[in-house]
């Protein structure tokens, strides 16, 4: 098969090592890929938030499936640009994607489900959205509503910081994701990361990841896009599991059948934990980054008989076969991420890392000049390593990034510090 990846972070370049230990890959095409990934594929300048040109593209290139890896040309609707034209397409319509692109939207499916969640507010006006923090209190979370790359999301834990955090949404900071408000109750307990995968029919778990969203060392400082991943999260039981599966996302992907706009794709679900019981924090409509890294280090080459199986409706003849293993990703990223940081400073060592079924470096954000990896954004490398434990695991990406030699970059060093 000829097959095309849509994305350009460490994301897509995890999908594409997992494609490609595939046999039924006859050729990868990554759009628009990076340095990192263009070491094991072809990359292509294409706009992909145009579901004409990528329609073109496949019709040029004779792609017989396409994956998208991230949230923004779902939620344009190029999956269904691709499906309108015959395409298998993984990945949900734009009227599903509204999952993750309007959190108001998921609020609205979770009260018909009757699933689970935080109490909430809706706002488009910044005045009501204040008198609704005045009224509740600290701690309490704001969220932009719309898009905002990972980053939308502020916890507040003082009335000052809320009243802030609504100033600063509605000031434009999030741009248009930020024009709608919606402001949860703070809920406590342990957060993990759920992923399924839906045909618009069957849903069918695929593995369990914890995320380290803030920048610094004991989940410290401001939220990011994520500075590393584990899987699986022993926090998310087998029970636990089931239970979110009963109480949370087989009722809404019911109702996403029932409303007429039934999900196809994976499904990422943010799930707090307390005391046993699962609450849905949000959903997302791709593979998280990076967990994605950790999950296919895991499933490998099974990894595209699933995507494939859930793009043609087979769902239900499909079983993952997990190994007993771990998986860790430790995030590399440019000095002063999240705020403002610098682009080109040269990254050496890389070369020298290993690469293989248990060790990768997963490229997020390169360029590559002279024969030379040069940082091109914030979040810049995924060290990834499985080992038979967490700790294993764990000691073994630690040991690549000693050997990464990038001053003006940094990374936190305690990735998988609750389960450990």
């Amino acid at each position: 098969m000829n097959i095309l990846i849509l994305g350009s972070g460490g994301r897509e370049h995890s999908l594409a090592w997992a494609t490609l230990q595939n046999p039924k890959c006859d050729k990868l095409i990554v759009a628009p890929g990076n340095a990192g990934i263009a070491m094991i594929a072809d990359c292509a300048d294409l706009d992909i938030m145009d579901g004409g040109a990528v329609t073109v593209f496949c019709d040029e290139n004779n792609i017989d499936f396409v994956i998208i890896g991230p949230e923004a040309p779902l939620a344009a609707g190029v999956a269904d640009d691709l499906r309108g034209a015959g395409y298998a397409v993984f990945g949900p319509s734009a009227a599903a994607a509204a999952l993750e692109a309007s959190k108001a939207f998921t609020k609205e499916i979770c009260d018909a489900a009757r699933a689970p969640t935080a109490a909430y507010g809706h706002f488009t006006d910044a005045e009501a959205a204040r008198a609704h923090v005045r009224q509740h209190g600290a701690p309490i979370v704001i969220k932009a509503d719309g898009l905002a790359a990972g980053k939308g999301v502020i916890i507040a834990m003082t009335d000052q910081e809320a009243l802030e955090a609504v100033d600063t949404m509605f000031d434009g900071t999030f741009g248009d994701a930020g024009t709608e408000v919606v402001i949860e109750e703070f809920m406590e307990g342990e957060e993990a990361s759920f992923f399924v995968l839906c045909d618009g029919e069957t849903v069918l778990p695929i593995g369990t990841a914890q995320d380290h969203k803030r920048v610094g060392d004991g989940d410290t400082g401001p939220n990011t896009g994520g500075m590393g991943a584990y899987s699986p999260a022993p926090v998310l039981t087998d029970e636990i599991a089931e239970r979110a599966m009963a109480e949370i996302i087989r009722p809404c992907m019911a109702e996403m059948v029932r409303r007429g706009t039934p999900y196809q794709g994976v499904l990422y679900a943010g799930l707090m934990i307390k005391d046993g019981a699962p609450r849905l924090v949000e959903y997302n409509v791709r593979f998280g980054d990076p967990e994605c890294q950790v999950l296919m280090m895991r499933l490998g080459a099974q990894a595209f008989d699933l995507m494939h199986a859930c793009a043609a409706g087979r769902l239900s003849e499909a079983r993952v076969n997990w190994a007993e293993d771990h998986a860790v990703t430790v995030v590399m990223a440019a000095n002063g991420y999240p705020g403002d940081y610098e682009k080109g400073s040269v990254i050496k060592g890389l070369d020298a890392l290993p690469e293989d079924s248990a060790n990768m470096v997963f490229h997020a954000g390169t360029a590559r000049k002279d024969g030379r990896f040069l940082a091109a954004g914030g979040r810049v490398l995924n060290i990834t390593a499985r080992g038979a434990s967490l700790a294993e695991a764990q000691v073994r990406a630690y040991a690549m990034v000693d050997q990464i030699d990038w001053p003006e970059g940094f990374c936190r060093r305690d990735i998988g510090w609750r389960a450990l």
